[in-house]
């Protein structure tokens, strides 16, 4: 589909209450996925788009939406006049609550209601919300299952369907839970899929959820930002992946950063030597909980926060304006990751870098990312000095280490381990030829060697045999 890209968003005679919105978040002219999905949504078709990274997507489909949505606003406090009539439904809770603030903002100046749930916090206040009345709903998949569920929801007025990152939710492996989700709304309804790709999974969703849909493509597919500078430093090895990164940071004085790794445990790991070597670092990945989560965002966001080290949880859903660097320490197993990571810099039109760390194991790897994106990466290397002042810092901190632990073994006083030995019976036996010993101070008798007088014999103590007494009862 094509069409000129209007100069101003007044071209698409959105309601005053959302042009005042839009002026009040800075915004003058459409992005191109704007431009042409917003007039097509508004007309209420199916829209099957794609776009780059960080072009405004959300905007794409929230404006018509809300403009859609504004016959229907109504001040009543009754629930019941709020029903939900668009749903949103995102892979991951960073990127609901990006939608959610967004649409918030966009509907700021009207009466229509709006709510995100998503897991990992209480679901108290997200059913307090939900039982209020709401008219669009921002949701995870596995949470808003929980909530109708518990019947905390009703789906059935819904009459608009947004599937953000739909090639995402396929590969975290949402497709049940969308269908058992897709069961619960009208059959009539207008369905909206959006999404940085299309894979040939997503354009068989398409067919099986959109009808007769109009797609919009406003970049080459796996495409990224020609406002992202992109290279490659050559690393020797893993080990070395985290002075690599230690000393880009300092380096190029980045004072914020995200730096992606594909496990939680490297995360971590990296996340406690930034913060040894002095660098304000917090990771997020799955293992953390939202409100960790969104305290680590919030400082990222504040400035207190200048590493943001993340999982790929993170790489998609953060929307933090004029971010001017992204790190891969480890390249993404998906090429398509590769693309969402980098997307995190050089958005609505700023200027970023992405830079990626690659050992000799990772040359598969790269290898499928340049396919992908059909671009070499310039390649580069770190001075020898990257690795040399980490390892000196690390023999220091290993020095200062061994000399505490010396320190308090020579506080520590000294015990006598006698009662700290484990008990060991005596082995000596008295000579079978010995005579008896002398008279018990206890019982005046002698006795034999070996043998205890405090001890009756067995056969005393049982009755006898068998343990039946030998005596005769009395008649």
């Amino acid at each position: 589909m094509t069409t000129n890209t209007p100069p101003l968003f007044s071209d698409f005679s959105l309601d005053a209450s959302i042009q005042q919105a839009i002026s009040a978040a800075g915004y003058t002219q459409p992005t191109p996925i704007q431009a042409q999905a917003i007039p097509v949504v508004m007309q209420g078709r199916d829209v099957m788009g794609a776009a780059q990274t960080g072009t405004g997507k959300t905007a794409s489909f929230s404006l018509p939406i809300i403009q859609n949505l504004l016959p229907q606003q109504n001040s009543s406090m009754s629930p019941a006049r709020h029903p939900v009539r668009a749903l949103i439904l995102t892979p991951t809770r960073e990127l609901a609550d990006q939608v959610a603030d967004n649409v918030r903002q966009y509907s700021q100046f009207t009466q229509l209601r709006s709510a995100a749930v998503y897991g990992g916090v209480d679901m108290q206040p997200q059913t307090a919300a939900l039982r209020g009345g709401v008219e669009i709903l921002i949701a995870t998949p596995g949470r808003l299952l929980d909530h109708v569920g518990q019947k905390n929801v009703n789906l059935s007025q819904v009459q608009m369907l947004v599937l953000d990152e739909a090639d995402r939710m396929l590969d975290m492996g949402f497709m049940p839970d969308l269908q058992r989700i897709l069961d619960f709304l009208p059959k009539q309804r207008q369905t909206l899929l959006f999404s940085a790709t299309f894979s040939d999974e997503i354009k068989k969703l398409s067919k099986k959820f959109l009808q007769n849909p109009v797609t919009i493509e406003v970049a080459r597919s796996n495409a990224t930002a020609d406002t992202v500078k992109q290279m490659a430093y050559d690393i020797p090895g893993d080990e070395h992946k985290r002075a690599a990164v230690s000393y880009l940071i300092r380096e190029f004085g980045l004072t914020q950063v995200i730096v992606f790794l594909n496990t939680k445990i490297g995360a971590s790991r990296l996340t406690r030597e930034l913060q040894r070597e002095g660098i304000a670092a917090e990771a997020i990945h799955g293992d953390k909980s939202q409100i960790e989560r969104m305290k680590a965002l919030d400082g990222f966001k504040a400035g207190s926060v200048a590493v943001l080290v993340a999982t790929d949880v993170a790489a998609r859903g953060l929307d933090i304006s004029e971010l001017p660097c992204v790190i891969n320490c480890d390249l993404p197993f998906s090429p398509e990751d590769y693309v969402h990571r980098i997307g995190r810099t050089g958005r609505a039109g700023n200027e970023g870098e992405a830079i990626s760390l690659v050992t000799p194991d990772d040359e598969k790897l790269l290898s499928e990312i340049e396919k992908l994106i059909k671009r070499p990466l310039e390649r580069r290397n770190l001075p020898a000095s990257a690795y040399q002042l980490h390892r000196r810092r690390e023999e220091a901190r290993e020095g200062i280490a061994a000399s505490q632990a010396s320190a308090r073994r020579r506080q520590q006083p000294t015990i006598d381990p006698w009662f700290l030995q484990p008990y060991q019976p005596s082995t000596t036996v008295a000579p079978e030829t010995a005579t008896e010993s002398p008279p018990s101070a206890a019982t005046g008798r002698a006795t034999r060697p070996g043998s205890e007088p405090h001890l009756k014999p067995r056969a005393a103590l049982f009755g006898g045999l068998g343990g039946r007494s030998s005596a005769k009862k009395p008649s």
